[in-house]
C-alpha cells in the first residue's frame, strides 16, 4: 500500500527501471557474452551478436530513470519537509547523510558484488556525490537549475580536463569521478562520472518543482506533454545519431542496427540521454495513464509501484540474489538467454516478497537507519 502523497506514476516509472534493471545484472552475472562499458570501449565486443547486444540495449534507461527521478524526489521531499516545519538546514543535512551512505554503500556493498575494486565510482556513488552537491544547489531557483543542467549535458563532451594531473592516483581519480570514466589505474576506477550526471539529476529536479506547483488533481494533464516530450526526444536521437558528429562520443561506424544502437553510456553522451530519456518520459506518461484509469492496485501494477518506492533496498538486495556466489568467484556454469529470462522471472518474484516485508518493517520503525534505505 502506498503512502498518502506518493506520486504512484513516480513509482511505477522507477520500478519497471529497478525490473528491467535486474534483467541487466543476472544476464552480466550468468551469461558467458555481455555487453558494457559503452564508451569506454569505442567499439563493442567482436563476439557480440545481436541477441545479446540488444539484451543489454535494453537496460540502457536505468541508469538516467534512477538519476532523474533522484532529482524529482529531492523537490518532492523538500515541499514534504518544508510543510512539516523541517528546517532547510536540516534538509540539507539530510542530503548530505543520505548522499555519504551511498557512498559508503556503493564501496562496501555494490562494487564486491561485481568483482570491482572498493574504490570503484558507480551508480549509488555517482548519485550519492549529486545528493551532497544538491544540499546547497537546491537553493538556487528551479529555473536556474534547469538551464545550468541543459547546459552541462549539452556541452560537458567539450570539457577538458588537463589541469588536473593524470600522472598521480589523487588526479587521475578525480578526472575520473568527474567526467573520465575508465578503469586503467586500479584500484581508482569509475564509470558513472558526476559532471553529466549531475545535468540529469537537475532536470529531474524541475520536473519534480513543477510537479510540487500543481494540484494533485492536475498529474492528469501531464500525461500528453510527457509523451510527447518523449516522441521528440526519441526523433532527436535519430537526427544527431545520422549527423554522425555533435552528441556521438561514440560515432557510428556503418549502418546497421547495432552500428546506431551503440552509444557511449560511460559518459552518457547527447544521443545516449535523448533515447533514455525519451522511454522514460513515454513510462512516466504510461503511469499517469494507469492512475486515470484507476490501475494502480492492479496485482502486476502494485508489485512494480512496490519495487520503486523502495529503490535502494531492492537495489542492494538484487545484486547478491543473482549474483549467489561469493566475491571472485566465476559462474560455475553460464546461461542462455531463455534460461536467465526464466532466473530473472523468478528472482523478482522473491524480490516482490522480501521487498514488500522490508517495506511493511521499515514503516513499524520510521525513525531507524531504515529511513536512508
Amino acid at each position: 500500500m502506498a503512502k498518502p502523497g506518493r506520486l504512484q506514476f513516480i513509482d511505477f516509472a522507477r520500478g519497471i527501471a529497478m525490473v528491467i534493471m535486474a534483467w541487466d545484472h543476472v544476464s552480466g552475472f550468468w551469461n558467458q557474452v555481455h555487453g558494457g562499458l559503452e564508451g569506454i570501449l569505442k567499439t563493442r565486443l567482436p563476439d557480440l551478436d545481436l541477441a545479446h547486444f540488444m539484451a543489454r540495449f535494453i537496460t540502457h534507461i536505468c541508469a538516467p530513470t534512477f538519476v532523474f527521478l533522484a532529482g524529482t524526489s529531492i523537490a518532492l521531499m523538500e515541499k514534504s519537509r518544508n510543510a512539516r516545519g523541517v528546517s532547510q538546514r536540516d534538509i540539507s543535512i539530510n542530503l548530505v547523510i543520505r548522499g555519504i551512505i551511498l557512498i559508503a554503500l556503493d564501496f562496501l556493498w555494490v562494487a564486491p558484488s561485481f568483482d570491482l575494486p572498493q574504490y570503484a565510482f558507480g551508480v549509488i556513488a555517482c548519485i550519492g556525490a549529486c545528493f551532497i552537491i544538491f544540499s546547497f544547489a537546491r537553493r538556487l531557483p528551479p529555473d536556474i537549475i534547469l538551464i545550468l543542467s541543459v547546459f552541462t549535458i549539452l556541452n560537458h563532451e567539450f570539457l577538458d580536463l588537463g589541469f588536473i594531473p593524470d600522472t598521480v592516483a589523487w588526479g587521475h581519480y578525480l578526472r575520473v569521478i568527474l567526467h573520465e570514466p575508465g578503469f586503467t589505474w586500479m584500484p581508482y576506477v569509475g564509470f558513472y562520472p558526476v559532471i553529466p550526471w549531475i545535468g540529469m539529476m537537475g532536470i529531474g529536479y524541475w520536473f519534480g518543482s513543477l510537479l510540487n506547483e500543481l494540484p494533485p488533481e492536475e498529474y492528469s494533464k501531464l500525461k500528453k506533454p510527457i509523451a510527447i516530450t518523449g516522441i521528440a526526444s526519441i526523433v532527436l536521437f535519430f537526427v544527431v545519431r545520422y549527423f554522425n558528429w555533435y552528441g556521438n562520443l561514440v560515432h557510428r561506424w556503418g549502418n546497421d542496427i547495432m552500428d546506431w544502437l551503440y552509444l557511449s553510456k560511460y559518459p552518457p553522451s547527447l544521443a545516449f540521454l535523448l533515447w533514455t530519456l525519451g522511454w522514460m518520459c513515454l513510462i512516466l506518461s504510461l503511469g499517469v495513464y494507469l492512475s486515470d484509469k484507476g490501475l494502480n492496485d492492479n496485482r502486476l501494477v502494485a508489485g512494480v509501484r512496490l519495487f520503486g518506492r523502495n529503490p535502494l533496498f531492492f537495489y542492494l538486495i538484487h545484486l547478491w540474489l543473482y549474483r549467489f556466489r561469493l566475491p571472485g568467484e566465476m559462474p560455475p556454469f553460464y546461461l542462455t538467454i531463455p534460461q536467465t529470462a526464466v532466473v530473472w522471472a523468478v528472482g523478482l518474484v522473491v524480490m516482490w516478497f522480501i521487498t514488500g516485508r522490508y517495506e511493511v518493517f521499515k514503516r513499524a520503525h520510521p525513525d531507524s537507519l531504515l529511513r536512508y534505505i
